[in-house]
């Protein structure tokens, strides 16, 4: 009896959890519909006229495809800044003489400089166009995959790269075989916050310098006071870095820390 008890007791836990945060996310529709029939609609769409807004959003193919805009800035600077800032965690590693410039001098300065600033040095050097987004969507990225990789190849296990060049691989084979697999963790972890922090960025860069994507969507809300255009980006953005965590990088996450014996 007492085993049954001690059983079920996390499942009290868990649902009495989920029960919470359900009625906390009630509870704060209650009262954004509340705040919206106090502010004016030109500050502040409710629930309803959102939701309304939303489905005309997603049935819209003009909409959609500054969307897929998005989606593509996002995709593809996260792409780049992991292969950019992964380079130089390696370059740093396996060149010794390289360490101070790279952790001293570039992650420091790349961590110290804003979105807002890229964006903006973007658009005068490329003008307003997709490699304007990309380009500061990836140079706010790169100190994440730096500073990842740079923790992941300070804790490979030395023991057993050294078994492998006792097992006579060679040392392209070690590399692909020893040293990449050991780094999936921090690899997986990269992409994770990269994920999210990308769209914070992305809104800000397509707000200054693009011509396409939500933040273009934005822009051309907020100059034509359609609040409600306004919300559903916020909505999509939630959604879209809510859903990823959720049902792409929590399996993922969960397999490694079985994996690993991380969890």
């Amino acid at each position: 009896m007492k085993a049954e008890a001690a059983a079920a007791a996390p499942v009290r836990s868990f649902s009495t959890d989920r029960w919470a945060a359900h009625g906390f996310t009630l509870l704060v529709i209650a009262a954004w519909a509340i705040a919206a029939t106090q502010i004016p609609p030109i500050a502040m769409s409710g629930p309803w006229t959102t939701a309304k807004a939303f489905w005309a959003f997603v049935t819209d193919g003009n909409q959609l495809t500054h969307m897929g805009w998005s989606l593509m800035h996002v995709g593809i600077a996260i792409a780049v800044s992991f292969v950019i800032g992964s380079a130089l965690a390696f370059l740093a590693h396996y060149m010794p003489v390289t360490a101070l410039m790279i952790h001293g001098r570039i992650s420091p300065f790349l961590n110290a400089f804003s979105g807002i600033g890229w964006a903006l040095l973007a658009l005068l050097w490329f003008g307003a166009t997709h490699l304007t987004v990309i380009f500061a969507i990836s140079m706010v990225l790169i100190p994440f995959a730096l500073v990842n990789m740079k923790e992941g190849l300070a804790t490979l296990d030395r023991e057993l790269i050294e078994m492998g060049r006792s097992f006579g691989r060679s040392g392209p084979r070690r590399f692909v075989m020893i040293t990449i697999p050991s780094l999936y963790p921090f690899m997986f972890a990269t992409l994770r916050i990269s994920f999210g922090v990308a769209w914070k960025v992305a809104l800000t860069a397509e707000l200054i310098g693009g011509g396409s994507g939500f933040g273009y969507l934005f822009d051309l809300a907020r100059q034509d006071y359609r609040t409600p255009i306004l919300f559903v980006v916020i909505l999509l953005i939630i959604l879209f870095v809510y859903a990823a965590d959720r049902f792409m990088f929590e399996p993922i996450q969960r397999r490694l820390q079985r994996h690993y014996g991380t969890g």
